[in-house]
């Protein structure tokens, strides 16, 4: 055995793919930004996946990862919450990523100053799908601080326990879940919330192992992005109509999209 090792090592074999532990299966939703209709559509996509695929590969246990962005850009950032909250997929466990664009509306809650920002982002349209489709002008601090009060009343208390109970990373077998990314170079252990919301360039460029193949949305590509160290599945579906979802089981990997 020790001798075969060795030659596959002088030979430059290549490490094995990453996997999930046997018995998994996930499907990873990337960034929906306000789009409540095409989540639907893929939820049931998923479910039909999910029953079209059944046991028979194995798979006891099933996990829907969403990555983040649920709010902004698109006109249904309510429905989008209500949805998640109230359709979970029967039968799957689920984890709720936070992306920045969550953070910056928590920001603005607890500090007005921060609006411009998140207003400058598609903030406007989830102020809109929560029924504040005008406010006052020119967009001082008193006006923002009017604003931010608004939102925070007509914030249900159960979509504001959601925003601030959303987390920042989950790791599945040899894949990483995060937002945005991570930072090249630092271990799982030290990496800062704030990169795995909003790091961008450093990490997309990287071609460093991150220890995992990290899964991520935050960077639009029509198509989904498959590197050796990391998957990107935001595409745009804001704005294109095409909400992705990676699908994993043991070494396989494989897309679902509306």
């Amino acid at each position: 055995m020790i001798q075969t090792l060795l030659k596959s090592f002088r030979r430059g074999a290549r490490p094995p793919p990453p996997a999930l532990p046997a018995g998994s299966r996930v499907y990873a939703i990337g960034d929906i930004h306000g789009r409540a209709d095409l989540l639907a559509r893929l939820h049931r996509a998923i479910l039909a996946d999910a029953a079209a695929v059944g046991s028979a590969a194995g798979a006891a246990r099933r996990l829907v990862v969403y990555i983040g962005d649920y709010v902004d850009r698109g006109l249904q950032s309510r429905e989008v919450i209500d949805l998640l909250l109230d359709s979970a997929l029967p039968g799957f466990e689920a984890v709720h990523l936070k992306g920045n664009h969550e953070d910056m509306l928590l920001r603005f809650l607890d500090d007005p100053a921060a609006g411009p920002l998140w207003l400058a982002n598609g903030g406007d349209a989830t102020l809109a799908s929560y029924g504040i489709g005008a406010w006052r002008r020119p967009l001082d601090i008193d006006a923002l601080g009017e604003l931010s009060g608004r939102l925070a009343r007509a914030l249900p208390a159960r979509h504001e326990a959601f925003l601030r109970g959303l987390v920042h990373a989950h790791e599945e077998g040899d894949y990483l879940f995060v937002h945005a990314g991570v930072r090249p170079g630092a271990p799982a252990a030290a990496q800062r919330e704030e990169d795995m919301m909003w790091i961008r360039d450093d990490f997309l460029n990287s071609r460093a192992d991150h220890g995992h193949v990290v899964v991520h949305g935050h960077s639009i590509h029509y198509e989904p992005e498959e590197r050796p160290n990391r998957i990107g599945i935001d595409t745009g579906a804001f704005a294109t109509g095409r909400l992705t979802c990676l699908v994993l089981e043991g070494a396989t990997q494989r897309f679902i999209a509306t």
